[in-house]
């Protein structure tokens, strides 16, 4: 195997392990032979063939030991002494030399749901952020070696990736530009927000071998010492935008009628007059309550 600088990350080296079924039978037949010949011996035995009994037996023993299971998704990392000597990923029962130490790492997915996390946005604002993620450990070496404990390394860098997620975006406001990319926010840009976590994670989470399947907001919303302030602003924005439509509807519709009415000849009416109809027409559409008619008895201009 070559030697790694100690500067640089661990690269995952691949481990050819052997079956461990004929390897069981061996041990086995090995060990029942030994024990058979202690108990019939022929003759009185020897010291020699006493030793290459206790041999046999300990080799027999020694079979036996190099077994062990891999389930699917899951790799063994092999030491000798301290030294990394690779990485395996067969599945079943396999066997490997006795010395060697196996540690097992899950290759399954794993998620991980952050507490709310309390932060200022991009403008300041303290919003309440929480996120999902699913993660996998990639290179079983790395995530063993490179750090002492990559579910704390995971949930460590998740959580400071979402606290720089927040505060390079706006709350909300579609006119805000977050990150070079206009109208991009926590609120309205969710495909977006979710795919950059994924990509700050995955920057955090290279040095331990671990990658990101998938990344998503699950909680998002302003600290409760300003909700109430930012509820009634947002229901005002509501209110202004729905009166911009109506006004602009209105205005369409009184062109639209003095327009029909001077195409057909049906009444003519000079500027003064024209007025009082737009006027009286802009507060019917545009009221927010039912307008209550006055019927004219006299002429037009009495």
């Amino acid at each position: 195997m070559p030697r790694q600088n100690s500067h640089s990350p661990l690269a995952e080296v691949p481990f050819q392990s052997l079956n461990g079924y004929p390897m069981t039978v061996t041990g086995l037949l090995v060990i029942a032979l030994t024990l058979y010949s202690f108990f019939n011996p022929p003759q009185l035995p020897n010291v020699l063939t006493i030793l290459a009994r206790i041999v046999l037996l300990l080799s027999g023993t020694l079979l036996l030991l190099g077994l062990y299971m891999l389930h699917p998704k899951q790799a063994a990392l092999l030491l000798l002494f301290g030294a990394y000597r690779g990485t395996d990923r067969a599945e079943g029962l396999r066997w490997a030399n006795p010395f060697y130490r196996v540690r097992k790492v899950s290759l399954r997915a794993h998620s991980f749901n952050s507490e709310q996390i309390k932060v200022n946005d991009k403008r300041g604002n303290p919003i309440e952020i929480a996120a999902a993620i699913v993660w996998r450990v990639h290179d079983a070496a790395r995530a063993t070696f490179e750090v002492e404990s990559y579910q704390d390394y995971v949930r460590i860098q998740s959580e400071a990736a979402i606290r720089h997620l927040a505060s390079s975006y706006a709350y909300d406001d579609a006119d805000e530009t977050a990150n070079g990319r206009p109208g991009i926010t926590l609120r309205s840009g969710i495909q977006e927000v979710g795919a950059a976590l994924a990509h700050a994670l995955q920057e955090r989470f290279d040095l331990a071998g671990i990658r990101v399947e998938d990344a998503k907001l699950t909680h998002l919303a302003y600290a409760p010492e300003i909700a109430g302030v930012m509820l009634r602003r947002q229901q005002a924005e509501a209110i202004i935008a729905a009166r911009q439509k109506i006004v602009t509807g209105a205005v369409t519709m009184v062109e639209m009628a003095l327009q029909a009415l001077s195409e057909r000849n049906v009444i003519h009416l000079d500027d003064e007059r024209k007025a009082a109809m737009v006027s009286n027409l802009m507060v019917v559409l545009c009221a927010d309550r039912e307008v209550q008619p006055i019927v004219n008895a006299g002429t037009l201009y009495t």
